[in-house]
């Protein structure tokens, strides 16, 4: 289940290298995903709170019985 969330996390790393936010800012992931920037994507952001709710799924302990729905 530690892996589940492990393709969420490389694509939300793909999509925030690719922004504005990291190209032209020079600014770090943590900054960039932790904040609601114009200069971060919509589908950044979509994939940024899946993230969030996947992390969460797994101390979750209902989920953690049933599973982590996973990517």
């Amino acid at each position: 289940m530690s892996k589940s969330c492990k393709g969420l996390a490389m694509e939300l790393v793909k999509c925030l290298s690719e922004s504005d936010c990291i190209k032209i800012e020079n600014r770090s992931y943590k900054e960039c995903a932790g904040e609601k920037s114009p200069s971060i994507p919509s589908e950044c952001v979509g994939l940024r709170e899946t993230y969030f709710n996947c992390k969460r799924g797994q101390v979750d302990m209902r989920a953690r019985i049933r599973g982590n729905k996973g990517y």
